[in-house]
C-alpha cells in the first residue's frame, strides 16, 4: 500500500511532535509483527512553541524547541542516535483520495491534473506543497485513485533546520494519523479496519480495505461535537460501504487523548447495528512494558520506528 512505510533501511527510532509535548522511542523486534520498547521519554512542551497548522508558521520559538528535543532525546538514552523519522501533528498536513475522472494519455497530463487536484484538495498551490502520491484501488467505476498527503515546504523546512542543526537525518516525516496507520497494515483480516486520530480540534479519520485506505476525513470540530462526527462518519460507511457493497468494519483503531475508546464503541453499535472491537496496544503488535506508558504518545514515533 503506502510505498513510503515499505522502503529499506528506515531507523528503529523516532520522534514524535505534538502541541504540548515529544516524544523519543526507539523498538526492539519480539517476533513476527511484534514490538518492544527500548527506549523511550516524553518531555512536555510548553504552550505556544509548536502551533501546528497547515498554512501558517509552526515553530513560535526555535531555540526552545531544540531544547526540548535535545531533553527527550537525552532523557530516552537515545543521544547517539542521528538517524530519526518523525511524526508531525496531523494539522500540519492534509490528506485526500484524489480520483482521475477519465484516463490521461500521457502521464505528464495525469501530473498535471493531480496538482490541479491536489491544489482543490488542500487549499494551496502544488507548487508549494510536498505531495506523497500513492496509486491505490480503483473506484467502482473503474476510475483510477490516489492516496495523497500534502505539507507545505515552508512547514517541512522550519522543523528540517532545526534537525540539521541538531545534526540529525531524517529521512521519513509523516504526519501523525498517516503514522498510525502502520499498525493497521500487513494483516490478514478480512474485515475493514477505521483508525481514529484525535486531536484537540477534532480528528482524522481513514477506513482501511485491503491495506488501502478507502475513506479519508478530516474533521474539525470542538471537543463537544466529536462524538456527532464520528456518529455521521460511521452513518456514511454503513451507507455507502455495508449495504450497498457489503463490507464489515470490525477493527477499530482509536488514538488521541480526545477520544475516549468506550464512547467510540458505543457510538460504533449504534451507528453498524454490531458490535465492533477497539484494538489494544498488544493486538496491533506494540508491547508496552506497563500501563505508564500511553499508546497515545507513542502510537506515531512507534508506528514509523515499526518500519526499520
Amino acid at each position: 500500500m503506502f510505498s513510503f512505510l515499505s522502503e529499506p533501511n528506515y531507523p528503529n527510532a523516532a520522534i514524535g511532535i505534538e502541541s504540548d509535548a515529544i516524544t523519543a522511542i526507539a523498538l526492539e523486534r519480539q517476533g513476527k509483527g511484534a514490538f518492544g520498547v527500548k527506549q523511550v521519554a516524553t518531555v512536555p512542551l510548553a504552550a505556544g512553541i509548536v502551533m501546528p497548522s497547515f498554512l501558517d508558521v509552526n515553530i513560535s520559538n526555535t531555540h526552545q524547541f531544540s531544547e526540548v528535543l535535545e531533553e527527550a532525546v537525552a532523557s530516552a538514552g537515545l543521544l547517539k542516535q542521528k538517524r530519526w523519522s518523525v511524526a508531525l501533528p496531523s494539522s500540519t498536513a492534509r490528506t485526500a483520495i484524489l480520483t482521475l475522472e477519465a484516463e490521461p494519455a500521457q502521464k505528464s497530463e495525469a501530473d498535471e491534473i493531480l496538482d490541479w487536484k491536489a491544489e482543490q484538495s488542500f487549499g494551496a498551490p502544488a507548487v508549494d506543497l510536498r505531495i506523497s502520491r500513492q496509486s491505490i484501488a480503483r473506484d467502482r467505476d473503474g476510475r483510477a485513485r490516489y492516496f495523497a498527503t500534502a505539507i507545505k515546504l515552508s512547514v517541512i523546512d522550519e522543523f528540517e533546520n532545526v534537525f540539521e542543526r541538531l545534526g540529525w537525518k531524517v529521512g521519513l516525516i509523516l504526519p501523525r494519523a498517516v503514522s498510525e496507520t502502520n499498525w493497521l497494515l500487513g494483516t490478514d483480516a478480512a474485515g475493514d479496519a477505521m483508525l481514529i486520530s484525535g486531536q484537540s480540534d477534532g480528528f482524522t479519520a481513514l477506513i482501511l480495505r485491503g491495506n488501502e485506505p478507502t475513506v479519508v476525513r478530516s474533521v474539525t470540530c470542538d471537543a463537544n461535537e466529536i462524538d456527532d462526527e464520528i456518529y455521521r462518519l460511521l452513518m456514511f460507511y454503513n451507507d455507502r460501504y455495508a449495504r450497498e457493497m457489503g463490507s464489515t468494519l470490525d477493527r477499530l483503531l482509536v488514538t488521541g487523548r480526545y477520544i475516549v475508546p468506550a464512547k467510540v464503541m458505543e457510538i460504533a453499535a449504534d451507528a453498524l447495528d454490531h458490535a465492533t472491537s477497539i484494538l489494544s496496544s498488544d493486538e496491533v503488535g506494540l508491547h508496552l512494558p506497563d500501563r505508564n506508558f500511553s499508546f497515545d504518545e507513542l502510537a506515531a514515533p512507534a508506528g514509523l520506528a515499526a518500519l526499520a
